[in-house]
């Protein structure tokens, strides 16, 4: 009888169960037995592992085999355990020394011909691997610079079983193949990315559009700088070609770089979509989310037939969700992102478990003023009814858009702008800088505190903690008075002037902040308040 033990990890959503996979040979009639609530995925490593072992050279034990998955409560599935039960098999035939793979953590899927094949989701296993205290991981060679990114744990890569069984009997190890050299693309690296995915629906394959490409549109590029230094979210309406998805397209170039726990976020919930890049082991940048207006809910907000897979709303964490025609999307789904906007992470309950993903995004909404999209312009041919408009703008619901900070009237461009402001408009870096500097007032000013963007404040303690200058808040205090403005809607326009004093480099927001912070609130101009506001 042989009995050895190894550790794996078990992913729910973005987050890592340690498993540990034991392996039992006992004298009886050879058969191979998987427990612990496996999926089908891990159901059928039982035949790769038994193919893999074999073609790699190893004799495969002619007992009764029973494999453990600990603890059997939590769900298991996919095929990163492949490399753990096999070792563990090998150790229990006392191929390996059990005693040097008790303390490894493994993730890998097997081919048949022992191949050590890459699977998504690398970064986050590593990183519940270090927080159990783990600090011996071994991964496939092609996602070692990924798992490299978590610090204090040592990353050994392997393309094979041969390899891997030679190192821990301190052998000689078998050289590989590397790559095609014919320009192919590496069958290995299948497994790293979903079919039919792409890099568009979270990381942008292009380089960054300018700001400078945009023509006119002064009030809506201002909302667009002050939506990226507070991290307000925005609604552009306006007639089609009006500029609404360049501009949205514009706001993650104005965003900063991701910070290095940023990143790590970032690329954990990539990894684990199956969209992160082969060869690109951490997004640096601010992703970008633009999903088609049929997306289903749990597209959106995450979801799947067993444990649920991230949605939209976490594959733009910490960069930009833009929903263009945003009315043309379900009523169901719009108000599914009520709570993320307001928890920066979506809970999702299926019945294999609960789990939790990080949704800390930037939503920009965009939408036409009716169906035909030409109510209200200059030539004054829209063919909708005003029932058509009242039910088109209706699509949106109050609830969603009391929390959006900004709404812009995005107009059509004239021709004079169109034609003689060429080159004239500010680029993408000087207005990113701008933005940056802002955001770095802010943080001086929340400093000790859990917050960093005026978006993230508490009204409460933006209330409480920071005052306004003197009879600054007159005209909201009216406006909320009047019902124009709920309590939610005046904490928004807070933040709001907050960022706009930031960005004007003032230590408090004056009377006219709180007047241009209504005026991008509620979408109505305040021209004359705005030139005489209260100044002090």
């Amino acid at each position: 009888m042989g009995f050895a033990r190894t550790c794996s990890v078990a992913l729910l959503g973005v987050e890592g169960v340690v498993v540990e996979v034991q392996a039992d040979l006992e004298a009886g009639v050879a058969a191979f037995t998987l427990v612990g609530l496996p999926d089908k995925s891990l159901s059928e490593s039982r035949d790769r592992v038994r193919a893999a072992i074999v073609n790699s050279g190893e004799t495969w034990p002619q007992k009764k085999l029973t494999v453990g998955l600990s603890p059997a409560s939590v769900p298991k599935g996919g095929s990163g355990f492949d490399l753990a039960v096999a070792c563990a098999v090998l150790a229990a035939n006392d191929r390996v020394d059990p005693r040097d793979i008790a303390d490894l953590m493994m993730i890998g899927e097997l081919g048949l011909d022992g191949r050590v094949r890459p699977v998504r989701g690398v970064l986050p296993a590593v990183l519940a691997a270090a927080d159990a205290g783990y600090r011996h991981v071994v991964v496939p060679d092609w996602t070692v610079a990924e798992a490299s990114l978590v610090p204090g744990v040592s990353v050994l890569g392997v393309r094979s079983l041969r390899q891997l069984i030679a190192l821990l009997n301190d052998e000689l190890a078998p050289e590989e193949d590397e790559e095609p050299a014919d320009g192919r693309p590496d069958p290995m690296l299948a497994g790293l990315t979903l079919p039919g995915v792409g890099h568009g629906t979270g990381l942008a394959d292009t380089g960054t559009p300018d700001l400078a490409e945009v023509a006119g549109q002064g009030a809506a590029r201002t909302a667009l700088e002050v939506a990226a230094a507070g991290g307000h979210h925005m609604y552009l309406k306006g007639p089609p070609g009006a500029g609404k998805t360049m501009l949205a397209e514009r706001l993650p170039g104005l965003l900063p770089p991701l910070t290095r726990q940023e990143a790590v976020e970032v690329t954990a919930v990539h990894s684990v979509a199956g969209i992160l890049p082969p060869g690109r082991h951490m997004v640096e940048q601010p992703p970008y989310c633009a999903p088609h207006h049929s997306a289903t809910m749990q597209s959106l907000v995450g979801g799947g037939n067993a444990m649920p897979r991230p949605g939209a709303v976490s594959l733009s964490h910490k960069g930009v969700l833009f929903l263009d025609e945003a009315p043309e999307f379900s009523g169901q789904a719009l108000d599914a992102l009520r709570q993320p906007l307001e928890s920066g992470h979506v809970v999702i309950a299926r019945a294999a478990g609960v789990v939790r993903l990080p949704a800390r995004f930037l939503l920009v909404l965009a939408a036409n003023p009716c169906p035909c999209g030409r109510h209200g312009s200059p030539g004054g041919m829209c063919d909708c009814t005003p029932s058509m408009i009242r039910r088109y703008q209706g699509r949106l619901s109050g609830p969603l858009l009391d929390r959006v900070d900004l709404r812009v009237d995005v107009e059509a461009v004239s021709r004079s702008e169109l034609i003689g402001g060429v080159g004239s408009a500010e680029t993408t870096a000087v207005v990113a800088s701008r933005v940056r500097e802002a955001r770095e007032r802010a943080a001086a000013r929340y400093t000790d505190t859990p917050w960093r963007l005026n978006s993230q404040v508490p009204g409460h303690e933006l209330r409480t903690r920071w005052a306004v200058a003197p009879g600054a808040l007159r005209s909201a205090e009216r406006d909320m008075e009047r019902g124009l403005l709920t309590a939610r809607g005046l904490d928004r326009v807070l933040r709001v002037a907050w960022t706009v004093a930031d960005l004007a480099g003032r230590d408090r927001p004056a009377g006219v902040d709180m007047e241009r912070a209504l005026e991008l609130r509620t979408g109505v101009r305040r021209g004359m308040a705005v030139a005489t506001g209260d100044q002090r």
